[in-house]
C-alpha cells in the first residue's frame, strides 16, 4: 500500500487571526514553521506534526464544506473544551459512541468547516451532559 498515514488537512480562511485563535487558543494546536510559499497562511502543529494548513488571501467557496464532510482530531480534556466553547458561544454537539463509550464533539471553525474532536471513554462527562 502506498499510503502510510494521514499528513494534514488544508482549510481556507478569510480571517487568519480568528482561525488561529480557534485552533490554537481553543483547541491547543500551535503555529509552527512554514516555508515561504508566497501567499498568507499558517501551519498548525500537534506535537511535531503539521496537521492543519491554513491558507489566507483566497476567495472562499460559496459551499464551505465542499465534498469533505469534516476533519477529526483525537483530543483530551473534554470538560475544558466544552467550557471554552460555551464561553465563546460556539455551538457544538456532543455524544457518546455506542459500545466503546468514547465521546464525539462536533463544532464549526470560524469559516464553517466541521471539526470533530474524539475523546476517550474515560473522560468524565462535562457539566450538563450525561
Amino acid at each position: 500500500m502506498a499510503i502510510r498515514a494521514m499528513n494534514h488537512f488544508t482549510v481556507l480562511s478569510a480571517d487568519l487571526d480568528a482561525t488561529r485563535v480557534f485552533y490554537c487558543d481553543l483547541l491547543g494546536l500551535r503555529v509552527g514553521p512554514r516555508p515561504p510559499l508566497g501567499f498568507p497562511g499558517l501551519w498548525l502543529y500537534a506535537g511535531d506534526q503539521a496537521v492543519l494548513h491554513v491558507i489566507g488571501g483566497r476567495e472562499l467557496p460559496a459551499q464551505r464544506s465542499g465534498v469533505i464532510d469534516h476533519m477529526a482530531f483525537t483530543a483530551e480534556n473534554l470538560a475544558q473544551i466544552v467550557d471554552a466553547l460555551q464561553a465563546r458561544d460556539i455551538k457544538y454537539s456532543l455524544r457518546r459512541m455506542p459500545q466503546e463509550g468514547g465521546w464525539q464533539l462536533f463544532c464549526r471553525d470560524p469559516e464553517g468547516a466541521l471539526v470533530e474532536l474524539d475523546f476517550a471513554a474515560e473522560e468524565p462527562a462535562p457539566t450538563g451532559h450525561a
